[in-house]
């Protein structure tokens, strides 16, 4: 029989983890909120990808085999697809321009950051990109509409394609340069 694997990708919630303590022993028995208990058959693997565990009980994380990928060894690459898949409609248009100017600009930065300059706080790699984000996505954030409101006219859908590449330079600035001490900001 073909191997089965169900896959839980998010965050985990102290609640809905608590319930799966007796499907991640070996029973394998899913006891439902009605009384119904399913058996998981033997072919049947459960993985769950999640960001951390710090609302999982020593009870849950001891049924589980764990992998831990340090976020240095995935890069930067997994963040910027993730952060553009989350990108609102507005800024579409402008993705591909935003993935050049990451690409051509940030690894480089970083890796000067690194080698030629101080800084006050010690940072992460990852820390700086996601700050880079969060830059990014407070500029976009007027822009953004929901269903009850007028759709963005064409031109503030051109100002905003057109301010993209100034608030990318302004939040690259800010996030990977506001860790570095007063001479290194002077370079």
């Amino acid at each position: 029989p073909d191997k089965k694997w169900i896959m839980f990708d998010g965050p985990v919630d102290a609640i809905w983890i608590e319930n799966m303590n007796t499907v991640l022993d070996d029973n394998k028995k899913l006891c439902l909120v009605s009384g119904e208990i399913i058996q998981l058959s033997a072919q049947m693997t459960m993985m769950f990808e999640v960001e951390d565990l710090a609302v999982a009980s020593p009870a849950t994380v001891s049924r589980c085999g764990m992998v831990y990928m340090e976020p240095t060894a995935l890069g930067p690459e997994p963040l910027l697809q993730s952060w553009v898949q989350s990108l609102p409609s507005c800024v579409q248009g402008s993705t591909d321009l935003m993935l050049n100017m990451f690409n051509s600009l940030v690894p480089d930065l970083i890796a000067f950051l690194r080698k030629q300059l101080h800084e006050t706080v010690t940072t992460v790699d990852h820390c700086l990109i996601m700050g880079l984000f969060r830059i990014m996505d407070a500029f976009i954030a007027p822009f953004v509409r929901n269903e009850l409101q007028e759709p963005l006219t064409e031109e503030e859908l051109d100002n905003l394609s057109r301010m993209m590449p100034a608030w990318f330079l302004f939040a690259l600035t800010w996030s990977v340069g506001a860790t570095c001490d007063k001479p290194g900001r002077q370079r």
